[in-house]
């Protein structure tokens, strides 16, 4: 159950995470990004804050017993990795102007499916015991 608790705490800070960035994009940032570079960077924001949630959800379900541990540690893993790949290149990409760091915002992307396809089976009980 602990690192179902570690799950629901990383959904909370990430979620934090991407208020801070959101409202420094929204105001820190206004005068600096183009219209391009600003869609980019709220795009980056909402993704990042949708899957936190998904953290904290997986935190929840594993903390009810209605995910299957491992399953829920492969989803949280692949979750977490998505928002590091595919929110932080297109933070970055927006920051920068440098286009070819957009080529790795789709392994994120696939990172964020793989991750929502390990939530399923933890909920369908793959992997072990809950």
């Amino acid at each position: 159950m602990e690192a179902a608790m570690n799950w629901g705490v990383a959904g909370a800070i990430l979620l934090a995470a991407a208020v801070l960035i959101g409202a420094f994009g929204a105001h820190a940032l206004r005068e600096r990004l183009d219209a391009y570079a600003t869609g980019i960077y709220e795009r980056a924001v909402f993704y990042h804050a949708v899957h936190g949630l998904g953290l904290l959800a997986l935190g929840i379900a594993t903390s009810a017993r209605v995910a299957a541990q491992p399953a829920a540690d492969a989803a949280g893993w692949l979750i977490a990795a998505g928002i590091i790949v595919f929110s932080g290149s297109l933070y970055a990409l927006a920051l920068t102007g440098m286009r070819r760091l957009g080529a790795i915002t789709p392994l994120g992307g696939l990172a964020f499916v793989a991750g929502w396809c390990a939530f399923a089976l933890a909920l369908s009980g793959g992997f072990a015991t809950r």
